[in-house]
């Protein structure tokens, strides 16, 4: 056996257990994982010592917006690639604009839809990606165009039950019922939309504008109304349904209520709701206030510690960012003009910072043991969106590694961060543990902290969904 990579003497942690072990890696796979490779080791081209470090799957975050790029920002999927990686995530899955907004002169198909996003992203990224479309009330057909999208290497999809771009109950239902019949998923972000646009309404003409009020026209039950008609929905379509960014106990009641009638309901959760609570809305400044203007909000305490026991027990199936690389000089900037709250950009960066807050309020504060965490943050996204060479450390796997030191401390700064946002929602999080290194299909990506991999390494990944 030969191999090019051999990591000696870490702790290998992977959803089943974890155990001492080598990894060897030979033309981009992982060949063996074993106690002792010494013999191999002795004619790799490069030799990893891991003692002390634990080895990783590499990380799948299956819900990003990274922006691509642009004639006057032509490095911004590029740099978020690379803040993926420094973050010990090596593929992310990513939403396009919705309606083809980014993408001037694309074709409000879903196959136009994503033959621009392919064409704009091809070879600009440091890991490896995929694409789940969105799918519009500005789409002409989608429904019939998604068994060619499924086809194509792009089982999942989301709709919006929100915002003017939204999906009508009619299509999504259609939507859902087709994709789950071609072996695909859809994903839905679920707020009521009679419920919120009343609110919105309701607090713009009291005069209520500021940041804090998007908050509060978003209440949790909001959210939970819209989470049991999608269940309700899947239930009659007889389809798997995966509910985006879940932030509250009602919309989680809901999905533990529709598993327990049959539904094959998936939800995730992100890493703020866990590490963050609506008391950021009592910030003075509407500019601080508007870094999270986010759908949904931020939660009480009470909700979150009800996502802490959802992902303990099962009922969340993952934690994935819901990135939006904006900017508070930029996107966010609105606020302190006084723009009303309904016209600052919803979501918050977190592509870099996956690992880290989920490792050090999870696993460091004993809510979650290291198994766990894999499970939730790479076997299994990988295994539910069709990665099926990502999330494991096993032979014949990508060898998609990290070399994690779970023994660091540090403080979580936006100026340390490589994402195109300029600030993190984490600033000044005390951060247990640290990436070290990280290989994609074994090559090094990041080295001792260094970026060594290069634009164009990063693949599009086609996907399928085994049932």
């Amino acid at each position: 056996m030969t191999a090019d990579v051999v990591l000696r003497g870490g702790t290998v942690v992977t959803a089943a257990g974890s155990r001492r072990a080598d990894v060897a890696v030979q033309g981009g796979a992982i060949q063996a994982v074993e106690p002792d490779l010494g013999s191999v080791a002795a004619s790799a081209t490069e030799v990893v010592d891991a003692t002390d470090l634990l080895v990783l799957p590499g990380v799948v975050d299956v819900h990003t917006h990274t922006r691509v790029a642009t004639d006057a920002e032509p490095d911004r999927f590029f740099q978020d690639s690379v803040a993926a990686a420094f973050g010990g995530t090596t593929t992310f899955l990513v939403f396009n604009t919705p309606g083809g907004g980014e993408l001037p002169g694309a074709p409000r198909s879903l196959m136009g839809d994503l033959h621009a996003w392919r064409a704009r992203t091809e070879g600009d990224a440091a890991v490896d990606h995929g694409l789940s479309l969105v799918v519009t009330g500005w789409h002409a057909d989608p429904v019939s165009e998604l068994p060619a999208i499924v086809d194509a290497g792009v089982p999942t999809a989301k709709a919006f039950m929100v915002y003017d771009f939204r999906l009508p109950d009619p299509r999504l239902f259609e939507t859902m019922r087709v994709l789950g019949q071609r072996g695909g998923m859809l994903q839905v972000h679920c707020e009521d939309p009679v419920l919120v646009d009343a609110a919105v309404a309701a607090a713009l003409q009291r005069g209520d504008t500021l940041p804090r009020y998007h908050a509060a026209t978003r209440p949790s039950f909001v959210e939970a109304v819209a989470t049991a008609r999608a269940m309700a929905f899947a239930r009659l379509a007889e389809a798997p349904v995966h509910v985006v960014h879940l932030s509250s106990a009602g919309a989680l009641e809901a999905v533990r209520a529709a598993r327990d009638a049959g539904v094959e309901a998936h939800a995730e959760t992100c890493p703020h709701y866990l590490a963050l609570t609506d008391e950021r809305y009592d910030a003075p400044d509407p500019l601080d206030c508007a870094r999270y203007v986010i759908s949904p909000p931020l939660r009480s305490t009470d909700d979150q510690a009800a996502l802490w026991a959802g992902l303990a027990d099962g009922t969340l199936d993952l934690v994935a960012t819901d990135h939006v690389p904006d900017r508070v000089g930029v996107e966010k900037a609105v606020a302190r003009d006084g723009v009303p709250f309904d016209q600052i950009s919803n979501g918050a960066p977190g592509i870099e910072t996956l690992l880290a807050v989920v490792w050090s309020e999870g696993v460091a504060r004993g809510r979650l043991t290291p198994e766990r965490a894999v499970d939730l943050l790479s076997t299994s996204p990988a295994r539910m969106f069709g990665l099926r060479r990502k999330g494991a450390i096993e032979p014949g796997m990508d060898a998609d590694l990290v070399l994690f030191d779970p023994a660091a401390l540090r403080t979580m700064r936006a100026s340390d961060l490589h994402h195109t946002s300029d600030y993190t929602p984490y600033e000044g999080f005390k951060i247990a543990g640290a990436v070290r290194c990280v290989w994609v299909r074994g090559s090094p990506v990041v080295r001792d902290g260094a970026f060594v991999g290069r634009r164009g390494h990063g693949r599009f990944v086609e996907r399928s969904i085994a049932r």
